[in-house]
């Protein structure tokens, strides 16, 4: 019976492998270089957002997607005060306002686990920006304070 029930556990391990949090910039540049899939999660209203340099109330939203395509720049390298790891994505989508946008965001995560995420509408057929915000977060530390966790499986 135990015999059973250690290979059902190690089959579910393959199966349903298990996400690990990351929580450090290090444990996170380790997992890309090392070719690991990172997945980002952002709890919107744990970040602060900005429209027009100006703060507003942050909206009750979650958004994620993978870490695919990325660039890592070490401190210095391009005249940047802190080193940082930059990625984005862009997705076409039905707005009840603007109607089909591409909706983009970019983030840039720096060494110090400060978290800047860029998003904006942009109409297909000239790339007009019709909305653009930037958030501010930091790594959520397992203590649920963070607005953005990031996943390695």
């Amino acid at each position: 019976m135990k015999e059973v029930l250690i290979i059902f556990f190690l089959l579910s391990q393959i199966i349903f492998p298990q996400k690990k949090q990351i929580t450090t910039f290090d444990e996170l540049i380790k997992s890309l270089k090392n070719g690991y899939n990172v997945r980002v999660i952002v709890e919107y209203q744990k970040c602060k957002l900005f429209i027009d340099s100006t703060e507003v109330n942050s909206v009750n939203a979650i958004g994620g997607m993978d870490i695919s395509t990325f660039e890592y720049f070490e401190k210095g390298s391009i005249r940047n005060e802190k080193a940082f790891i930059s990625f984005s994505e862009t997705v076409l989508i039905s707005h009840k306002k603007y109607g089909y946008v591409f909706n983009y965001v970019k983030f840039r995560i720096y060494e110090d686990e400060s978290v800047e995420i860029t998003a904006r509408y942009l109409i297909p057929t000239n790339f007009e920006i019709v909305m653009d915000e930037t958030f501010y977060c930091t790594f959520d530390k397992k203590d649920e304070t963070g607005g953005v966790k990031l996943f390695v499986n």
